[in-house]
């Protein structure tokens, strides 16, 4: 539904953490209070007409009053739970280290992990010590044979190549182990482009004097932590590293060409490697990595393969030997001593995202805990704070909503009738999993030490690393969640035909069992919907109802489909957060499809829980007006020029303002709130983009 922020943490699990820090670093307006039950009159400002700037008239003077704390990059809709759900994740790792659990038991490894990373004063004394095995071993390295050993030990399970859409790895490529594109029974290996530190390949190959100037602060954020860690040279090694980076993100995929699924669909054996993608010794990458005995690999960006090996062949031993040493200096940052938490802080939390201040330091321990042993806790949460009846009735609309699907699908005049069929079969087979997953991680693999921090997130990403390649060619859990329930967010898993909605997002301001139809279908509704809706955008079109790549749609079909979505697509592309920088309407298209269908799904399902009568007023609102208010105030957020920056060019979703504005696609809104020609986001009734 969103994507997390990492900038107010300093990263030491890479893209393992993600889950953990979704609860952690979204963050919120101050929503309404729970006794309101139903939208947040207070936030809404009556002086802007809503047919000029609906996010401005739904949030406001919530905007007037929010100054944005210095621990933050932003302020939006998913800080009061994430701070709830983070409070209470805290409170419960406390109750669990006082209860003593046993040497051993998940218990026992969640209050080790937490109490090691809160032991300021032991890291301090280590120093560089846990680092300098590591770094030894990449001294040692004496030619590329053993370099390429070297890189295929650093491969992790870092990436998820359809929820973490930058595709981001700070090793050479990343492993993501999932059903096949063309064998969904059975788990496979997955592997995409990587070693990068910047957000994105635009950060690096950009040619505006503002991006040239933060490669110039990056480099010197190198060169900083270099010396720190007793190099020589430092300048001259952080100027190489930086060009070798600038060299692997030409040969990247960028993120809109990445949204075409098709291109992904890459079989190579073994003996394709050497013969695609020369210059590494791929033999002993994967013999390193423990995948040399795994028959064949799906290549999601064949072309940065072909690249980043040639660049292992072209490229000094020297330069390689820098850019491994600071990118596991970079990455274990904050498990070190306070100097490099800082100088990792000032460029990624600072600099990248205008944020001045570290978020406190139990919080971030929390992170660690939810993002290596998110279950453990998980479980002891979902018991704690999602009750039985809040499930019953999430489920409740839930169902509502594929039936509102089906009956859109069923009434679309230009679909074919075969094309229906499968579009049907989707929802039939869909698993929509609500609150906490039917099966709890098992983490027996996982060694945690009281007194060892930079062990244990070692051994952790590890562990993950070492499950993953283990489900290799074994039969698939379609159940599988890939969010914890602490977790403030939601996610369409398409390989699985599965949705994952968290206990945390399930409660005020979302869901509220004591709100309004109206106000819960606006909120957590068009939520749900957006997630069903993924089932059926750019991206989760081209699985059928078993999860497979295939296209099973007619040819007219598809030709329709694609005019809506470029419709759509042009529609976010003249939005322009900044005069030098506009949104792209092809990078965001699978959450622009889904927002639009999402509300107008979620809209019947409100419709249909009324039994199609006209719901009730409530603070002079009407019903429809509560609905799309509510569905507004989803998006109200504060964002500091750098975050926001960072967000156009990196994430899949638009900026907030853009998202509230999908409103003008929906026939409803007009009617609800006498929106008029003339009126800045009037769109007349061709323009409307319809897709579901």
């Amino acid at each position: 539904m969103r994507n997390p922020r990492f900038s107010n943490f300093v990263l030491i699990g890479k893209s393992l953490l993600c889950v953990a820090m979704c609860a952690l670093v979204g963050s919120a307006q101050n929503a309404s209070a729970p006794e309101d039950h139903g939208i947040a009159v207070a936030n809404i400002d009556i002086s802007v007409k809503p047919g000029d700037d609906f996010y401005l008239y739904a949030n406001g003077n919530w905007i007037k009053r929010t100054e944005i704390p210095p621990d933050r990059a932003e302020v939006d809709v998913f800080t009061k739970l994430g701070d709830l759900s983070n409070k209470r994740t805290a409170d419960l790792i406390e109750e669990i280290a006082k209860s003593n659990p046993p040497a051993g038991s998940g218990a026992r490894k969640v209050a080790d992990l937490f109490n090691s990373y809160m032991d300021e004063a032991a890291i301090e004394a280590k120093g560089l010590a846990p680092l300098r095995p590591h770094l030894d071993a990449i001294a040692a390295i004496h030619d590329k044979r053993e370099l390429a050993h070297a890189l295929g030990e650093t491969l992790r399970a870092d990436v998820d190549a359809l929820n973490n859409t930058n595709f981001h790895t700070q090793n050479l490529f990343g492993l993501w182990v999932a059903p096949g594109f063309n064998d969904s029974e059975h788990y496979k290996a997955y592997l995409l482009q990587g070693g990068l530190q910047l957000p994105d390949r635009e950060d690096y190959l950009d040619d505006k004097e503002r991006t040239r100037h933060l490669r110039a602060q990056y480099q010197t954020h190198v060169a900083a932590m270099l010396k720190l860690a007793g190099f020589t040279d430092t300048d001259a090694r952080a100027t190489r590293i930086l060009e070798l980076e600038h060299a692997i993100a030409q040969s990247h995929r960028s993120l809109a060409d990445n949204e075409d699924i098709y291109k992904a669909n890459n079989t190579w054996t073994l003996a394709d490697f050497s013969a695609k993608a020369p210059g590494l010794d791929w033999t002993e990458y994967f013999r390193a990595a423990g995948l040399d005995q795994q028959s064949s690999f799906l290549v999601w960006q064949p072309e940065a393969f072909t690249g980043e090996s040639a660049l292992v062949a072209s490229t000094s031993l020297d330069t390689w030997k820098d850019w491994l040493a600071f990118h596991l200096i970079d990455t274990y940052a904050g498990v070190l001593p306070k100097a490099w938490v800082d100088e990792r802080f000032a460029f990624f939390g600072k600099i990248l995202s205008g944020t001045t201040q570290q978020r406190p330091r139990w919080q971030r321990g929390v992170a660690v805990v939810n993002g290596l042993l998110g279950d453990a806790v998980g479980q002891i949460y979902a018991q704690r704070y999602f009750s039985p009846q809040a499930k019953a009735q999430a489920q409740d609309m839930v169902a509502n909503l594929i039936a509102a699907f089906r009956q859109r699908i069923e009434a679309l005049p230009w679909m074919n009738p075969a094309t229906k069929a499968e579009a049907e079969a989707k929802l039939s087979t869909l698993y929509v999993g609500i609150g906490y997953p039917e099966t709890w991680h098992d983490y027996s693999n996982f060694e945690v030490k009281p007194d060892d921090i930079f062990g244990n997130i070692w051994r952790g990403n590890l562990a993950e690393y070492q499950r993953q390649i283990a489900r290799l060619g074994k039969p698939i859990d379609r159940k599988e969640w890939s969010m914890t329930p602490q977790t403030v967010n939601a996610v369409n898993l398409p390989l699985q035909n599965a949705l994952n909605f968290p206990a945390a997002i399930l409660q005020p301001p979302f869901f509220d069992p004591l709100a309004p139809a109206m106000a819960n279908y606006g909120a957590i509704g068009t939520v749900i919907g957006h997630e069903i809706s993924h089932t059926f955008d750019t991206e989760g079109s081209t699985f059928d109802s078993k999860g497979r790549l295939r296209n099973w749609w007619t040819a007219a079909d598809l030709k329709h489909f694609e005019a809506a979505t470029a419709q759509l697509a042009a529609q976010y592309d003249t939005y322009k957060p900044f005069p030098d920088l506009s949104v792209n309407g092809k990078q965001t298209l699978a959450e622009n499809i889904a927002d639009v269908a999402g509300i107008s799904a979620a809209y019947d399902g409100y419709e249909a829980s009324l039994s199609r009568k006209i719901g009730p007023a409530q603070n002079g609102f009407s019903a429809d007006q509560q609905f799309f208010i509510a569905f507004a105030q989803n998006w109200g957020s504060k964002l500091r020029e750098a975050a926001l920056r960072q967000d156009v060019i990196t994430d899949s979703h638009a900026p907030a303002e853009y998202r509230a504005a999908t409103v003008r696609n929906i026939d409803a809104w007009y009617t609800a709130f006498n929106v008029k020609p003339g009126d800045k986001l009037y769109l007349a009734p061709p323009d409307r983009v319809r897709i579901w």
